[in-house]
């Protein structure tokens, strides 16, 4: 794996994981010393990821990995509100078989990260449906559009789910979506996706400190 492909990984696993918090300061100095890389390197990491908004350079101060405002909640709940009702209504009406096995299996791999408790899991398992979802539509410009927002959408759903106390709440909350696009109810899959995200984003919303 070339080193900074290895770097960008390890960089942004650890942002999307809460390790590297936001707000924190990123220093090329550091980050290679740690690694054993080049700067240069490091730094091409770190322009890589402020392409998909995970940190960003500050004049005068350097890198530093970017925090949720309220605005960026309500563009990102209200962007995937719009895509993910797409998607999911363009899955339950089109998906093949093979398709709405990944789906199910998703929400399966939900079902188990919630039964362990594990908030790292859930979280991830949670964007895993969301993504296999959008993977099934058959639509290769909106899952190209949400490559670009996809690993800020971890972060969000991280921040998410870490609100909600049961993570049971968090299976219900995706079930009927499942169950919507298993009976190829197309405009009742699209309805649930948008209505989940626009809800719990607004939870969010509120959560955010004002700047």
């Amino acid at each position: 794996m070339p080193a900074d492909v290895r770097a960008l990984g390890v960089l942004r696993g650890r942002i999307i994981d809460g390790s590297i918090p936001a707000g924190s300061r990123l220093t090329e100095v550091q980050i290679s010393d740690e690694m054993g890389l080049s700067r240069a390197t490091v730094r091409t990491a770190l322009h890589q990821l402020a392409q998909e908004g995970l940190v960003s350079l500050v004049p005068y101060t350097g890198w530093t990995v970017v925090k949720l405002s309220r605005q960026d909640v309500w563009e990102l709940y209200t962007l995937r509100g719009a895509v993910e009702r797409l998607a999911a209504s363009l899955t339950a009406a089109n998906a093949e078989p093979a398709q709405i096995a990944d789906v199910r299996e998703a929400f399966d791999a939900l079902e188990t990260a919630c039964e362990r408790e594990n908030p790292d899991e859930i979280a991830e398992a949670d964007f895993g449906f969301h993504k296999a979802v959008v993977d099934a539509s058959g639509h290769s410009r909106l899952r190209a559009q949400y490559g670009q927002i996809e690993h800020q959408i971890r972060v969000y759903i991280r921040s998410s789910d870490a609100l909600i106390a049961d993570s049971k709440e968090i299976l219900d909350q995706h079930r009927p979506i499942l169950e919507a696009i298993l009976s190829r109810n197309s405009a009742l899959a699209g309805e649930l996706s948008e209505d989940h995200n626009l809800r719990e984003g607004q939870k969010l919303t509120v959560s955010v400190p004002l700047a």
